[in-house]
């Protein structure tokens, strides 16, 4: 699985960066960004999904 975040729908809630921070990252204008390549461990899937679910902008993306 990978986690992405759509730029062009990303309003700096952060939820997701609070949900995972171990995802997701903060740039300097607040906008959230996954770290590296975006790859989700195994372990950390139900993480990525939570932040999903929990953007109110519909800005965290997930591939399988």
């Amino acid at each position: 699985m990978k986690v992405r975040v759509n730029t062009d729908l990303c309003q700096g809630h952060n939820r997701c960066y609070a949900l995972a921070p171990e995802l997701f990252d903060i740039d300097d204008y607040g906008s959230a960004f996954a770290i590296g390549d975006g790859t989700v461990p195994p372990e950390l899937e139900e993480k990525a999904k939570l932040a999903r679910d929990n953007c109110p902008e519909f800005a965290v993306e997930l591939e399988k």
